[in-house]
């Protein structure tokens, strides 16, 4: 077996300074919780990506009560405004606390008798597996990086 021992001072107080950065994570976590706040903002205020439009049944419903035209999951906008981030040590956390939530993520059958469905409109930037996006998994990426490098 080899075996080599680092006699380097820099090399040392680099890697004892990497130590205690992964010993609380609070800063980059809340980096973290921040922009996937922002990305699900975001997505509420351009309808997507890939949102399916409403049905001629809803735009007729939202016309008569004077909420057409407007944003898709908006009309009392109590969803969107419900948005919260969380971060500690070894967290990052966006939830949004409304019951009628994960119909709107993942889609479903609704209604009285469960007969109307509602087509998925992702808010969350999670797939319909529960996996973050690829966008949402670059962005953590470059979070991680600078908290890391030390900026």
């Amino acid at each position: 077996m080899i075996e080599i021992d680092i006699d380097d001072r820099e090399v040392t107080q680099a890697l004892e300074r990497l130590q205690r950065k992964v010993a609380d994570l609070t800063p980059a976590m809340r980096d973290i919780a921040q922009a996937l706040e922002s990305e699900t903002e975001r997505r509420f205020d351009v309808e997507g990506p890939g949102w399916p439009g409403l049905s001629p049944t809803t735009i007729r419903q939202r016309e008569k009560s004077g909420h057409w035209p407007g944003k898709m999951l908006q009309v009392s906008g109590d969803l969107a405004r419900s948005i919260e981030s969380e971060a500690g040590p070894r967290h990052a956390l966006v939830s949004v606390n409304k019951r009628y939530a994960a119909i709107h993520q993942f889609g479903g059958k609704a209604g009285r008798g469960r007969n109307v469905t509602i087509p998925a409109r992702p808010f969350l930037p999670i797939d319909a597996g529960g996996a973050l996006t690829e966008p949402a998994r670059e962005t953590i990426g470059e979070i991680i990086a600078r908290y890391l490098a030390g900026r």
